[in-house]
């Protein structure tokens, strides 16, 4: 059997060339469970507002891992020592990091499994991968937990300026063609150095941080936390909850084998067992949208509008304010859907609804991001930057909002 060639490129929009560095990264790549991630949505829905928005958590892992691979070639250039099992454990972590998340991704986190995040998740396929690759992803595991020893190492998979941050922004700022977005990824990286074993950027890197903490700071609102986006991702929150309801009161509802399973039973982390990621492994945005598709005529009112206004992208009316929303306007909005369709307050509520949105670009803590003075001091770029707006970015701040039908459902 001829042997088959391992060491591919690929051609990624925003950087060009990526080169597979080994055949164990190659090897996971084309495992079942990461090229799932060609079916899994990178942001959501947020399509329905940018309609260039369809890229996937494939493109972004791909991205993470090309981004890495600068990352250690910056710092070993200047001289930090990182063995060749630490660079493939490097790889390995930032490649598998998102191999979690479900259908949509954030939009239905919590909606699939009870209480599970896609962290918790993408650690459990690790492991799963780890038992078939004869213990090759034990160091990348170590990484990906936090537990290695090299901090620095753990902080380039999880921080406030890791290769995963690093992509998305970029990444999601060409998909949507939102320019705000657009951070120099790779002026980033070349700043980037290692003291007593943290992560540090050299301080003529100063303004590419504050640009990346600001570029951030903008996505949230104008695309992540988009108000289009977020009554969408509400909606489709609600289809599952009203499926599941349907479903245990002995309502025949058709989906897929994979999906019907989370529907009929409550998956904790107790209980997410290797028969439970294989089940997992084959649920992705198809299995919803398909579903949704055959529900937009069931005989229920509640499910079959909700996936209407998705499917047709007709979605409810949303207001954002300054301050919490007031239970007379709810009431108000519940009382006018209630008379209208004659429908119970409890699934008026599946229309009317309150909730808040937060944004903070920037957590000032011990995990911050640090700059390295030319004298050899470490600060903070809050303390270090003149950029006044920084301090200011550091405080989460929060919107409210309240959805509601437009005229008629």
């Amino acid at each position: 059997m001829r042997s088959l060639n391992k060491l591919k490129i690929l051609n990624d929009p925003i950087y060009g060339f990526i080169t597979i560095p080994n055949s164990l990264i190659f090897d996971l790549i084309q495992h079942k469970y990461f090229q799932r991630l060609r079916r899994i949505t990178q942001m959501g829905m947020s399509y329905l507002v940018y309609p260039g928005a369809h890229h996937t958590r494939f493109h972004h892992a791909i991205g993470c891992m090309h981004l890495m691979q600068k990352a250690v070639n910056v710092l070993r250039f200047k001289g930090v020592n990182i063995s060749e099992d630490e660079e493939t454990a490097l790889y390995c972590a930032i490649l598998l990091h998102d191999i979690g998340h479900g259908p949509f991704s954030h939009a239905m986190e919590h909606s699939i499994v009870s209480d599970v995040s896609h962290e918790e998740i993408s650690l459990i396929f690790m492991q799963r991968l780890n038992e078939e690759f004869n213990g090759s992803l034990t160091l990348a595991i170590e990484i990906f937990k936090g537990d290695y020893h090299r901090k620095f190492l753990c902080q380039l998979i999880s921080g406030q300026i890791d290769m995963d941050r690093a992509d998305y922004l970029k990444r999601d700022s060409f998909y949507t063609g939102v320019a705000e977005g657009n951070i120099n990824s790779e002026r980033l990286i070349t700043m980037l150095n290692v003291i007593d074993d943290n992560l540090v950027v050299e301080e003529k890197g100063i303004y590419s941080i504050e640009k990346f903490i600001i570029a951030r700071r903008l996505m949230y609102w104008q695309v992540y936390l988009h108000k289009t986006s977020l009554v969408a991702e509400q909606l489709l929150i609600r289809v599952l909850k009203r499926a599941k309801e349907l479903n245990k009161d002995g309502v025949i509802i058709k989906a897929s084998e994979p999906f019907l399973y989370f529907l009929n039973n409550k998956i904790t982390l107790n209980n997410f067992n290797n028969e439970i990621i294989e089940i997992f492994s084959k649920l992705d945005d198809y299995d919803i949208i398909s579903a949704m598709k055959q529900w937009q005529d069931h005989p229920d009112f509640v499910l079959r509008s909700l996936c209407n206004m998705i499917i047709n992208r007709d979605l409810l009316k949303i207001k954002v304010k300054k301050k919490p929303i007031k239970e007379a306007i709810l009431e108000k909005h519940k009382n006018e859907i209630i008379n209208t369709y004659n429908i119970t307050e409890k699934e008026a509520e599946y229309f009317v609804f309150s909730g808040s949105m937060s944004n903070q670009a920037y957590q000032l803590n011990t995990k911050g991001i640090n700059i390295l003075h030319k004298s050899g001091k470490i600060e903070d770029i809050v303390k270090a930057s003149d950029q006044l707006n920084l301090k200011a970015l550091s405080k989460p701040v929060t919107k409210y909002y309240i959805c509601y039908p437009k005229q008629k459902l």
